[in-house]
């Protein structure tokens, strides 16, 4: 547990935000990248064709968790040292509303129509629902000790959040806000991802060093995958953020100190490969079209770029210190 602190927030002045790098956002083609930095309590914005940092955001303490909205205009990033969320403009890349979010929200999601987000308070052990066009909280439901993974499925249906310290999967009911399964896993869970289909939810436990698969209709833990490499102690296996590529045949889960990526086949449950990336990757997105993926390594303060067809890392962008979270607006 950490101690959090309240403080003003700064909004962007002209000394603090590099200029633009020849890019026009309103009518850019080009996609972009946005990476929370946890130590500069900013975001970072990189352009996805030139791959350079076209923007730095201040947004307020800690940051962390990060989404973009289905209708892909506001980028929406947790304030853990805040307690609150701030909104960015995709567009004009410039913070536009603060959200009281309740204390330390640590990961968030939004459900699919993305009228009501659902976010993770570390400090209080509980899943706040807010109504995202007003801001008002309807709801808190209690859950596990220190909440983080937040997962929706595709249907809005079923929210999936995850206790490190309870080392469990709680099944919300987005109907009732009702916690209607608890389901034990391994030790400190961080993260849930749903299929794309809706039939599985896959949860990353960084002590346990695994990902526990998790059967939505049953909800029978259908799998548990661990990782090994080799030169690589155990303990630093700390499994953290999952992305499924677009065809659905692979993850990529963030491995932490192990500095790699493992890459799982989705049909076996297998680990096919790792990738070396930058130390302690955090959580990655992919590229729109799904031929990249990008991990924030949070001690070497960079992304790496990996192709999914090659498995290859291929380059390394610095951004700003401690980059924990990204996601990527088309």
């Amino acid at each position: 547990m950490h101690i959090t602190r309240r403080t003003v927030l700064l909004f962007a002045s002209a000394s603090l935000v590099p200029a633009f790098i020849g890019v026009s956002f309103g009518q850019a083609k080009d996609f972009l990248i946005f990476v929370t930095n946890e130590k500069d309590d900013t975001v970072t914005v990189v352009d996805g064709a030139s791959l350079k940092p076209v923007k730095t955001i201040p947004v307020g303490h800690r940051p962390r968790g990060i989404i973009i909205t289905p209708d892909k205009k506001d980028i929406v990033v947790c304030l853990g040292d805040d307690a609150q969320l701030a909104v960015i403009d995709a567009n004009a890349l410039k913070v536009t509303r603060l959200l009281d979010s309740g204390p330390d929200p640590e990961l968030l999601n939004i459900s699919p129509d993305g009228k009501i987000l659902y976010i993770a308070n570390e400090d209080d052990s509980l899943v706040t629902i807010m109504d995202y066009k007003t801001g008002e909280v309807t709801q808190e439901v209690p859950i596990g000790v220190e909440p983080e993974g937040m997962g929706v499925s595709p249907d809005g249906g079923m929210v999936v959040a995850t206790s490190e310290s309870t080392s469990m999967a709680h099944f919300i009911d987005t109907k009732t806000y009702k916690v209607v399964a608890n389901i034990l896993v391994d030790s400190r869970p961080r993260y849930s991802e749903f299929t794309a289909d809706g039939s599985q939810v896959w949860v990353s436990s960084e002590v346990g060093g695994t990902v526990t698969v998790i059967d939505t209709k049953t909800r029978k833990i259908v799998k548990i995958i661990s990782f090994e490499i080799p030169g690589v102690r155990p303990e630093l296996i700390g499994p953290v953020g999952i992305n499924f590529t677009k065809d659905g045949k692979r993850a990529f889960v963030c491995l932490g100190k192990a500095n790699r990526l493992g890459v799982v086949d989705t049909a076996s449950y297998k680990v096919i490969d790792y990738v070396l990336v930058g130390q302690r990757p955090w959580h990655a997105t992919l590229s729109p079209d799904g031929s990249k993926l990008y991990s924030a390594n949070g001690l070497t303060n960079d992304i790496t770029v990996v192709d999914v067809a090659s498995l290859k890392a291929e380059k390394s962008v610095p951004v700003g210190r401690l980059p924990w979270g990204l996601v990527v607006r088309p």
